[in-house]
C-alpha cells in the first residue's frame, strides 16, 4: 500500500467532495476550503472564527464556529449542502460565501450531531444525525419497493464504520476508524464506563486514541451492492495512512480524509501513482 500513496498536507481535516479538478475540505474552525478554486465558507463572522494566516484550527471553539462533517453539491443548482455537527444542515450558494442554516431540528427535536448527507436521483436530500450507539454493522433502509420503510443488516464489519461512499460501479467504500478492541468492547458493554471515560480530564484527541486501542491505524473496506466484502486495505501500524474517516473513489484513485490527521491521502488502485 505504501508505494502507491501520496499525501497532501493541509490544515483541514477531512476531504468530502470531489468536483471537476477540485477537492472540497472541511476544517476544525468552521471553514470549508476548495483546492484549485476560490471557495471560502464561514459559518460565523466573528473574530475567533476568522481564518488566520495560515489558518490555525482550534477544537475549543468548534461549538461557536462550527464543525462541517459531510457535504455534497446539488447537481441541478450547484449549491453546497453541509452537515455540521453543531449547526445542523447548512447551505452555501454556488459562488461560496457565508453558510446559512436550513434545518437544525425535526418536529421540535434538535439535531444532536449532524454527520453526513447525500442526494437521491431526484435531488431529495438525506442526512444523518449520529448517536452514541456505535455498531459494527451497516443497515440498509428501503425507500421504495415492496420493502419500503423497513431496514435490514447490509454488512457486518470487523470494526466501526465512519462513512459509506458509493463508486461509479454501484459498489461501496467504507472507512473504519478502528477495529473492535478491548477498550471499545468494554465501553459498548458498560454504558457507565463510557460516562466515566468522557468525564476524564483528557482531551478529545486523547480519548479517541483510548477508544481505538492506542494504534493509529487505517482500514478501508470495499463492498459490493449486496454488502459482500470485495477488498480490505489496511495499514495496521499507521506507518503510511492512519485514522481515516472517509474514502471516496474517483478515476481509479481513492481519496481518504480524516477528522484527526491534517492531511488528505491519495491512493492509486492500480498501484501506478
Amino acid at each position: 500500500m505504501e508505494q502507491s500513496v501520496q499525501r497532501a498536507w493541509c490544515l483541514t481535516m477531512r476531504a468530502e467532495v470531489l468536483t471537476q479538478g477540485s477537492v472540497m475540505e472541511e476544517s476544525l474552525d468552521g471553514m470549508v476550503l476548495m483546492w484549485a478554486g476560490l471557495t471560502l465558507l464561514l459559518h460565523r463572522l466573528i473574530e475567533i472564527c476568522d481564518p488566520k494566516n495560515p489558518p490555525a484550527p482550534n477544537p475549543e471553539f468548534e461549538h461557536i464556529c462550527g464543525r462541517p462533517l459531510g457535504m455534497r453539491f446539488h447537481r441541478k443548482t450547484g449549491d453546497l449542502y453541509i452537515a455540521d455537527a453543531y449547526f445542523g444542515l447548512l447551505l452555501v450558494g454556488s459562488e461560496g460565501g457565508l453558510a446559512k442554516t436550513i434545518a437544525n431540528e425535526a418536529e421540535g427535536v434538535p439535531f444532536r450531531f449532524t454527520n453526513d448527507l447525500d442526494f437521491d436521483e431526484g435531488g431529495e436530500i438525506y442526512f444523518t444525525d449520529s448517536s452514541t450507539n456505535f455498531q459494527r454493522r451497516i443497515l440498509r433502509y428501503w425507500l421504495k419497493g415492496p420493502k419500503m420503510g423497513s431496514s435490514e443488516v447490509f454488512a457486518l464489519l470487523p470494526g466501526f464504520p465512519d462513512n459509506v461512499r458509493r463508486n461509479s460501479e454501484g459498489n461501496f467504500w467504507v472507512a473504519l476508524h478502528c477495529r473492535r478492541n478491548l477498550p471499545t468492547s468494554l465501553a459498548l458493554s458498560y454504558p457507565w464506563l463510557r460516562w466515566v471515560l468522557f468525564k476524564l480530564p483528557i482531551s478529545i484527541k486523547q480519548l479517541y486514541y483510548v477508544f481505538i486501542g492506542g494504534t493509529k491505524h487505517a482500514i478501508a473496506i470495499h463492498l459490493d451492492e449486496d454488502g459482500k466484502i470485495l477488498e480490505v486495505l489496511e495499514d495496521q501500524q499507521g506507518s503510511t495512512v492512519k485514522l481515516i474517516s472517509e474514502v471516496e473513489e474517483r478515476n481509479g484513485q481513492l481519496w481518504m480524509g480524516s477528522v484527526m490527521v491534517p492531511s488528505v491521502t491519495l491512493y492509486a488502485l492500480d498501484n501506478k501513482l
